[in-house]
């Protein structure tokens, strides 16, 4: 399965890139990083910068239905630039409104509420996300990783880095169960 990571020119976190990408990698998957622009990502540990990765493909120029799954790393500034990019919002609303899995951890879910996706859905995220998703309509839980299929996808958020090995684990049981 193609798999598209989607993540801004700079600020997302390199850890919730790198270990979905290896994992996705390992189960036989093909990820792509998507970007806004041509060129680099700057990944951040944190706050410091951390390394660079190339994009593969351009928002605007990346169909979503090449792609039979999106993952959405977080990082604080990735998710802020990302919303206020229109293609990537598009991109983004494109995989609920076709039912395909979509996986997003931290503050990823940012995206997930300018896509106006997460009304009636069940997520996790970052702490300080959860007033911005119910006010979007979504019901904020506080668990290391959340399925919900409550919608035409199915949709699996984690909160932190501390949960990326079930965050890994899920999305790609998740991917498989929808790629059968």
């Amino acid at each position: 399965m193609r798999i598209a990571f989607l993540v801004a020119p700079e600020g997302v976190e390199q850890v919730e890139l790198t270990d979905p990408w290896q994992a996705a990698k390992d189960a036989g998957h093909e990820p792509v990083l998507v970007s806004t622009q041509q060129g680099e990502i700057q990944a951040f540990n944190h706050l410091d910068k951390a390394d660079t990765f190339p994009v593969d493909e351009v928002v605007g120029d990346a169909p979503p239905d090449s792609f039979g799954a999106l993952v959405l790393p977080g990082g604080v500034a990735n998710p802020d630039f990302l919303r206020m990019d229109d293609k990537a919002v598009a991109f983004v609303r494109d995989f609920f409104e076709h039912g395909r899995p979509v996986a997003a951890i931290c503050h990823a879910p940012w995206t997930l509420v300018e896509a106006d996706v997460v009304r009636g859905r069940e997520l996790t995220s970052w702490p300080s996300l959860q007033t911005d998703i119910r006010n979007a309509g979504g019901t904020w839980v506080d668990k290391q990783v959340k399925v919900c299929d409550h919608g035409a996808n199915k949709l699996v958020t984690s909160r932190k880095p501390d949960d990326l090995k079930a965050f890994c684990e899920t999305f790609l049981e998740v991917f498989a169960q929808e790629a059968a």
